[in-house]
């Protein structure tokens, strides 16, 4: 009898795994405890304790809240249990009984942040189904996935606005949104960090109540909540209370008021549960908190489950059987190869370039206001004798408008980028390298247009050498350089905010500017050595030298003197560059040197993203003195 009874437990709660989702590969349910818990923080030359050795569980099946006053540690304790922050904790976690493998974790579990980022430019349908194609991959076909989009829209209540942009949902189907892109791979554990901040009550009670029906399916969904409503926290099974980085309640809902009440704190009957055990916490009402603390000894003790009224112990009976291991064979790798990751992501971000139409309209106007004023101030000058100098002060021209007009507009959104992109990474919905090489090749065609554009207008106003060799010679030289400045650009705002890449970047560019010229007009006396190996580091150097040779390399004729003019100086071309200090340039050579250069600052860019995700020891103690300094300078000032 008892064995037939546990084999239709069994079955019901593959019936709830499933969820309604018919398609989506099942996972085991998975138990999260974890005992002495601690978390610290450097604060100058002294460590700041936040968690202080707790101890709780979070079982499958149940929505769990962690409550706290505002500092109590609400959000770091779900960083650490999540992964999100390793450094500065100590204790022990497990997952069914089993010490947490943290690599393997992260592949079992989700966390859904309180800011909700989200890919802007696509719909609803659009990202839940480039998100199934990256999560899931080939293991299911194209029908089923489908399927599975529509299932869990309904699932979230997201079917009205599948058809709507992203930047025009509310702040409720947002919510839904970043929870419905994370459960395409049916995730056993969920971490949510204050979901429902921002929403108002209606729209708080929906949310609540979806993750609840989510946790029903066997997953564990754990979740920090500021303040709920008295409404809102019935809704969940289990409630976890920090207090000053200790545990000072984990039980049932509806076991709080009775745990108070042995404590001789007698809530209310018009109060808020959750509202009064958070006061409590915070010492409103006395130093009461070290008294919840040691009732249930820093969350050792559970017998305060017992308060529990209506609490379904037959769902605990049903999901045992799935609970024992099981976690080791049931892999969430990344659903796609990395082939597969680039030619979804290559093709989202194309999607969002094209949408964007505001920005791709300004980029045009700017490419075509700039050529026009370049053209204008240097019309006619390309085969001008007399203004020779001037066609010298073009080129220059053109290399600062390839430096510029790339990089600004990735110092101001790539910053943002990364945050959104880093939720994705650490969720495990691609790898780095798929999405970087997506990156660089959905940005390359337009700058390139953009750069046609430009020269397409300042070329032939400045009247330089119609000659195709020579056209596509300067093109080349500064679509090149545009490129690098883009990559440069992502470089630095890969790992600063907005504000530090805007200031960053225009003065790292000014010694390049200055070394790009330095020693021209010098003729044959060489620079002195430090300055030489200075200016060989700027590409913005090879980019002149480019383009002038590109337009008087190998020139024979004569430059026109106009007829106004009794003596032209600048005349002979060879003269004019031997006057710059240019005799021996190659184009071919530049041309090399700028894309071994673009090469080296994509790599750089690569790097430095990836050790903003997950930082190497080198670069961490590049970090940690960085620290130092910072606090000697700030104990200085003091």
């Amino acid at each position: 009898m008892e064995t037939s009874s546990a084999g239709a437990g069994a079955g019901v709660a593959r019936s709830i795994g499933r969820g309604h989702l018919s398609h989506l590969p099942q996972r085991p349910p998975v138990t999260l405890a974890f005992h002495d818990l601690t978390y610290s923080v450097r604060v100058g030359r002294s460590s700041k304790i936040i968690l202080r050795g707790i101890h709780g569980e979070f079982r499958s099946g149940q929505l769990t809240a962690i409550l706290g006053p505002s500092g109590a540690g609400k959000s770091t304790l779900l960083n650490v249990l999540a992964g999100y922050r390793v450094d500065g904790a100590g204790g022990h976690i497990y997952t069914n009984g089993e010490p947490r493998d943290l690599r393997q974790f992260k592949r079992l579990s989700r966390y859904i942040m309180q800011e909700d980022l989200l890919q802007p430019y696509i719909t609803v349908r659009e990202a839940m189904a480039i998100a199934a194609d990256l999560k899931l991959g080939a293991s299911i076909t194209a029908r089923e996935k489908v399927v599975v989009v529509e299932e869990i829209m309904q699932l979230l209540r997201l079917d009205k606005a599948k058809d709507t942009t992203t930047e025009r949902l509310s702040g409720g189907e947002r919510k839904r949104l970043s929870i419905a892109l994370e459960l395409l791979n049916n995730p056993p554990v969920i971490f949510l960090d204050e979901p429902t901040t921002g929403l108002d009550e209606v729209a708080s009670s929906m949310c609540v109540s979806l993750l609840k029906r989510v946790a029903r399916g066997g997953r564990t969904v754990v979740c920090s909540v500021h303040t709920p409503s008295a409404r809102l926290f019935a809704h969940f099974d289990h409630v976890y209370v920090v207090a000053d980085g200790r545990c000072a309640y984990h039980g049932a809902a509806a076991g709080v008021v009775p745990f108070l009440h042995c404590l001789h704190l007698s809530c209310p009957t018009t109060h808020n549960p959750a509202d009064f055990i958070i006061e409590v916490s915070s010492g409103e009402y006395g130093s009461h908190a070290d008294k919840m603390v040691a009732a249930i000894e820093n969350g050792r003790c559970q017998s305060w489950r017992d308060y529990a009224v209506g609490s379904d112990t037959s769902q605990e009976l049903e999901l045992e059987q799935l609970n024992s291991g099981g976690v080791e064979k049931h892999n969430l790798k990344h659903g796609s190869t990395t082939c597969q990751q680039f030619h979804i992501l290559l093709r989202r971000m194309l999607l969002q370039t094209l949408r964007n139409k505001a920005y791709l309209w300004l980029r045009v106007c700017l490419h075509l206001f700039l050529g026009l004023i370049i053209g204008l101030l240097f019309c006619n000058m390309g085969y001008d004798a007399s203004k020779t100098i001037f066609n010298f002060g073009f080129c220059y021209a053109c290399i600062i408008a390839m430096l510029y007009i790339p990089m600004m507009p990735v110092l101001l959104e790539f910053p943002r980028e990364v945050q959104l992109m880093k939720r994705e990474y650490f969720n495990r919905w691609y790898g780095l390298k798929a999405y970087y090489a997506a990156l660089v090749v959905s940005r390359t065609p337009a700058t390139i247009f953009f750069s046609l554009i430009y020269l397409a207008l300042t070329y032939p106003i400045t009247s330089q050498p119609l000659e195709l060799p020579r056209i596509l010679m300067f093109t080349t030289i500064c679509i090149t350089v545009a490129l690098i400045s883009e990559s440069m650009g992502t470089a630095i705002s890969s790992i600063l905010s907005v504000v530090n890449s805007v200031f960053l970047g225009p003065a790292l560019s000014v010694p390049l500017m200055l070394l790009a010229v330095y020693g021209f007009g010098d003729g044959d006396l060489p620079p002195p050595i430090i300055w030489k190996l200075a200016r060989s580091c700027s590409y913005l150097r090879y980019g002149m030298e480019g383009l002038v040779a590109a337009i008087y390399g190998g020139r024979k004729e004569d430059l026109v003197c106009p007829e106004d003019k009794d003596f032209c100086e600048m005349k002979n071309i060879s003269n004019f560059v031997k006057l710059l200090g240019m005799s021996g340039v190659s184009f071919w050579f530049d041309f090399g040197v700028l894309v071994v250069i673009l090469l080296l600052m994509n790599f750089l860019g690569y790097y430095l993203l990836r050790q903003r995700l997950s930082p190497n020891y080198a670069y961490r103690s590049i970090k940690i003195i960085g620290n130092f300094i910072k606090a000697k300078m700030s104990m200085s000032h003091q």
